[in-house]
This record gives C-alpha cells, structure tokens and sequence, in this order.
C-alpha cells in the first residue's frame, strides 16, 4: 500500500512539472507571436490554455484520491495541500498567458509604436519564476522556493519601466495613447502571472515548513 502511495507521490510531482512546463510554453509563445505579430502563433497560447484546465483537473482530481484514500501524515498532508493551491495558481497563468494571445491577435495588423523590449524580459523573468517554484516543489529546496519570492521585485521593476515609458509615449503624441494601454495590459497581464508564479513558491515553502504567509496574517 505504501508502495502505491508513493508511486502516486512521484506521479503527483511529474503530472505538476508537466503542468509548469506547459504554462512555460505558453508565456514563450505569447512573447514570440507579439513579436512576430502572426495571430497563428497567438492562437496556439489558447490551445494551450485548454491543456492546462485539463491538466488542472487531473491533478485536482490524483489530489483527492490521495487524500480519502491514503491519509496522509501531516508532511505529505501538507505537500497535497500546497499542490492544490499550486495548480490554483498555474491555471491562473494559463488564462493570463491567453489574455495576452488575445491582446497579440489584436495587434497583429498595426505597426507597433515602439520596439519591444521590457516586455519580452519581463515575460523571461516570469517564466523564470514559474521554473523554479515548480523545481523547488519537486526537489523540495526551500532556498530555491525563497529565491522566487524575492526575483518578484525584478518583474514589479520593469513593470514600471513599461508603464512610464508608456506615458511618455502618449504625452508625445496622444495618437500613441489606445495602443500604449494595450501595451499596458500585457505587462499589467505578465505582473499578475509574477504574482502567482510568487504564491506558488510561498505555497511551497508551506509545504516544506508548515508556515505560509497567508494563513500568518490571519491569525
């Protein structure tokens, strides 16, 4: 029976590294169809958003099997438990990295008022972040899981680089304005997938020690 609990364990880990390094894809392709301004390659960003629901609920559902079958001790009650708040959050990014793919597809036709960047760095740096939050969950590096929560300075720093040049650029010329805002969306979009691929790592330190800083605040 243990034997079969950890087997499940394992496939718990593999099943979350497949999950990350399809959210990874889609924050990579994003990138490349903005880049490129080809909507075919945005529309795959949306495909791949169907691949991690899907993934979402396979593990919600392996989750769930561990939990009323297996009863897990407090250590690995805690690491199911992070997981299910995980896939939260990778799925979150999944839509993100969807809403950018819109945005691409809407921009595809009309020169850009300004060469991309900040953005395409700020994309590596949540991708980055998503990486290694899942790497820290599998290898159970605590270290690692800490070093993401502090590289989330690193993309709220150039999400204000983005947003003042963007004001600039309207300031010059107001014609810049309705896509400068779209502009802003994205990075306001890539912000946000920081944030989650951060809470993912504070859910894996939880799953390591026990504490997590929202259930900290609460009490």
């Amino acid at each position: 029976m243990r034997n079969r609990y950890n087997e499940q364990l394992e496939q718990l880990n593999d099943m979350l590294v497949e999950m990350g390094a399809i959210i990874e894809t889609a924050i990579a392709t994003t990138i490349q169809a903005l880049r490129k301004q080809d909507m075919m390659i945005a529309k795959k960003v949306i495909d791949l958003e169907k691949e991690v629901d899907q993934k979402e609920k396979d593990i919600e559902e392996l989750c769930l099997k561990l939990l009323l079958r297996q009863q897990p001790m407090a250590r690995d009650l805690r690491l199911i438990s992070a997981a299910l708040k995980m896939i939260t959050d990778m799925e979150r990014i999944g839509d993100q990295a969807a809403d950018i793919a819109e945005i691409a597809i809407f921009l595809a036709g009309a020169p850009y008022i300004k060469e991309l960047e900040h953005i395409p760095q700020m994309a590596e740096a949540t991708a980055y972040m998503v990486a290694n939050s899942i790497d820290a969950f599998v290898k159970k590096d605590l270290k690692l899981a800490k070093s993401v929560i502090a590289y989330d300075d690193v993309v709220d720093d150039l999400f204000d680089i983005i947003k003042n040049e963007l004001v600039e650029l309207i300031r010059i010329d107001s014609k810049n304005g309705e896509q400068a805002m779209d502009f802003l969306m994205i990075a306001k979009y890539f912000e946000r997938i920081g944030d989650h691929a951060e809470n993912i790592a504070e859910w894996v330190v939880f799953s390591m020690t026990g504490k997590h800083k929202e259930i900290e605040d609460v009490e």
